[in-house]
């Protein structure tokens, strides 16, 4: 039995979650969220919390199993207390600005670039420190963001300048000598 499927998920305060064939709806203070289950695998509803069952134990089924318990706790997460990435800004002249809903970088190269968040993500600019910081209830369209963001110029390993998650370690390698 999967360690991690075999676990309740505890439904929280003010979340309501609905359950019809396949489909699941979750909806809580921050937003709704809904995901399509596979078939193979069974969720209910006991009083506070939600179970997650497999109909055999093949391994396409254990797999699945897991899966589908995390991804229902992520969904729970989103909606009642929301999901947040940073990301820091690091190079002279280097920043990004909101303009309506688009964020516009200016990373080093020659044209701004526009970026367009999808529905569900929120952008927010602190210019002074060059920190982006991506929110939503969705975890994985807030991941993917973060991601799209980071590509757009990724920290190089001579001098540390682009956009990097905040924590991340970025190792400086060292440059040519003199001779």
């Amino acid at each position: 039995m999967s360690r991690i499927g075999k676990a309740p998920v505890v439904i929280p305060d003010k979340t309501k979650i609905e359950i019809a064939g396949n489909r699941l709806d979750i909806s809580g203070p921050k937003g709704t969220l809904q995901w399509q289950f596979p078939a193979d695998i069974a969720v209910t509803v006991d009083g506070k919390q939600v179970l997650v069952t497999r109909s055999s134990d093949q391994k396409k089924h254990r797999a699945l199993h897991g899966l589908t318990r995390a991804l229902i706790a992520n969904m729970f997460e989103g909606v009642s207390v929301g999901f947040k990435r940073q990301l820091k800004i690091i190079g002279v002249g280097y920043r990004a600005e909101i303009k309506g809903k688009c964020m516009i970088c200016y990373l080093g190269y020659s044209h701004p670039i526009v970026v367009q968040p999808p529905e569900g993500v929120k952008l927010e600019v602190e210019p002074k420190e060059n920190v982006i910081t991506i929110t939503g209830v969705d975890k994985g369209l807030v991941g993917a963001m973060a991601a799209k963001i980071r590509s757009l110029r990724p920290p190089e390993p001579y001098k540390g300048k682009g956009v990097r998650y905040i924590g991340e370690h970025v190792t400086i390698k060292a440059g040519k000598t003199a001779a």
